[in-house]
């Protein structure tokens, strides 16, 4: 079930409010400072009387508001502007609820669902171990069966935890250990007999998140805390929810990349050089600000579409989510580091938002899956794809876009096309040449086949008749940035993708230029600078400086 546009509007608003009021930047660089946990501010996010924004991800028969996968993903963004820290705690309660969610007996999830509602909980996700990472093949935390009269009454956990998300200040704790039936999760309790919370992550970035190792030392936990009352179900359990948890993370890259930008654009239109405003210089617009808008706004169309599959039912979509969540995280990681360029000495400063915000945003690159995993899920999944296709997946997906370009002509969809193109092609000359024998043909593909489809999505949502709710610009700007997506991924992959093949293989490279469609590429360019103006114009109408 999702919220109606009306509600979700207010239930952002009122959270943007909250952040406005609760977090000015004069408390979040002292609490960064101090690498300290707002607890009251959590407490008072959690209090069903003052926001309740824990409520959301919590269905309506436990006590909750029951948002759907897109209403939380707008509510990531919004809390990811405000400060990525503090979103990182409330995502933590997300993720911590969802073994529950996906895997629990209805006894369990009335249980623990409607406590954690009631109560406004803080909740962690223990998986992550500090020699395995986030491979939960590796798991070396057990789970001991404790016997009585012949059955099983509960279960020993014996192991540590690494990196975890409200380690330290968590109420519960869904914890991730290998049982005699293989990886099961369990319900634990902050005040188990033998469970420590340790020393708090002194971090580069999201100081305000508290991340703690946790170490479990003969930690019983009844028969009933086992979720879903079998052993042997927690990797299933976890990778059900992959795309939907991925695409929230996606949505914290979209939410603190769109922050830097805003602070760049309105810094640019203060800042005068050369006789005018650098919100007026190609050199500052088109280098340090559109290209990161345009990603982002690429990245957007394509967490939408995600999120409103996931919506209607759909599930998994595992690739999917990788790659929303490896195109908007590395969109914001990037747009944060070029504000940093785009204010000087200034945005170097803790002065300025922009230098706490790239140390911020960096993690949504690691935690739920770092890129290179990404990109490598990417491969793997659409690999078989092309496998079972014959190499006609992409082939058909480029027949779409050709079939658009031919009703809407405006959205970029002939570039999209041609980058679709280029991809089956290089694919089927990594089969060929049996090039993914190589990790880094497989990696680079990843990134090329995540071009390639977020370029594909927005030419889809530029071109339909339903303007996204949450686009912050008129149709023809947002129809300029599909464009520039689709232009610029044509003519990324046609060149990576030939250099890739050539780097791994004796090629001719004209033939492989030509077959790749590196001429037909860059001719489709005609027209970039223009659209960028119109962006950079658009960008600086739609976010005006305040004195």
């Amino acid at each position: 079930m999702s919220f109606d546009a009306e509600t979700r509007k207010m239930i952002l608003d009122t959270l943007t409010e909250f952040g406005k009021r609760r977090l000015p930047f004069q408390l979040v660089r002292e609490l960064d400072r101090d690498n300290k946990f707002p607890a009251d501010i959590l407490k008072d996010m959690y209090d069903h009387e003052k926001l309740g924004i824990n409520l959301m991800m919590i269905p309506e028969e436990y006590g909750g508001l029951g948002g759907g996968t897109y209403d939380i993903y707008r509510a990531c963004e919004v809390l990811a502007r405000m400060e990525l820290g503090v979103a990182t705690a409330v995502f933590a309660t997300f993720l911590g609820t969802d073994p529950i969610l996906v895997g629990g007996t209805p006894e369990q999830k009335t249980k623990w669902m409607t406590k954690i509602a009631k109560e406004g909980c803080l909740v962690a996700y223990g998986a992550t171990e500090a020699e395995a990472g986030s491979d939960l093949v590796s798991l070396k935390t057990k789970a001991e069966p404790v016997m009585k009269d012949g059955k099983v009454t509960g279960y020993k956990l014996k192991g540590s935890k690494q990196w975890i998300s409200n380690g330290g200040v968590a109420d519960v704790y869904t914890v991730l250990a290998l049982a005699p039936g293989g990886p099961s999760w369990f319900v634990v309790e902050k005040g188990a007999v033998g469970f420590h919370r340790d020393k708090d992550e002194d971090k580069h970035g999201i100081r305000l998140s508290n991340t703690a190792p946790l170490a479990f030392d003969n930690v019983f936990v009844p028969v009933e805390n086992l979720i879903g009352g079998v052993e042997g179900q927690g990797l299933l359990q976890a990778q059900a929810v992959f795309g939907y948890t991925r695409v929230m993370v996606a949505a914290f890259g979209l939410g603190a990349g769109w922050r830097a930008v805003e602070e760049a654009v309105r810094y640019s239109q203060m800042r005068k050089q050369g006789g005018g405003p650098l919100s007026e210089k190609q050199g500052y617009t088109h280098k340090l600000i559109v290209p990161h808008a345009v990603c982002l706004e690429a990245s957007r169309a394509y967490i939408e579409e995600v999120a409103n599959r996931l919506d209607g039912g759909e599930h998994g979509l595992q690739t999917e989510g990788a790659i929303a969540k490896y195109m908007a995280t590395e969109a914001g990681n990037r747009a944060a580091e070029d504000a940093i360029q785009a204010l000087g000495g200034y945005g170097y400063t803790k002065d300025f938002p922009v230098e706490k915000l790239k140390r911020d945003v960096k993690i949504t690159t690691i935690y739920e899956g770092t890129s290179e995993v990404l990109q490598m899920t990417i491969y793997r999944g659409r690999w078989q794809e092309h496998l079972k296709s014959r190499g006609d997946h992409y082939l058909g997906f480029a027949r779409e876009m050709e079939s658009l370009a031919s009703t809407a002509p405006q959205v970029g969809a002939a570039a999209a096309a041609v980058a679709l193109k280029a991809l089956a092609r290089v694919m089927e000359e990594c089969r060929v040449g049996k090039l993914t024998r190589n990790q880094h043909v497989t990696f680079r593909l990843g990134d090329l086949i995540a071009y390639a489809e977020t370029a594909m999505q927005f030419c889809r949502s530029a071109a339909a008749e339903t303007y996204s709710e949450a686009v912050a610009f008129d149709r023809e700007a947002w129809q300029a940035m599909a464009r520039i997506h689709a232009r610029q991924a044509a003519l990324k992959i046609a060149v990576e993708g030939a250099s890739l093949v050539a780097g791994c293989a004796e090629v001719d490279a004209g033939v492989l230029a030509d077959a790749v469609g590196v001429r037909e590429a860059i001719a489709l360019q005609s027209g970039m600078v223009a659209d960028m103006d119109l962006v950079a114009r658009k960008l600086n109408e739609t976010f005006k400086a305040t004195a």
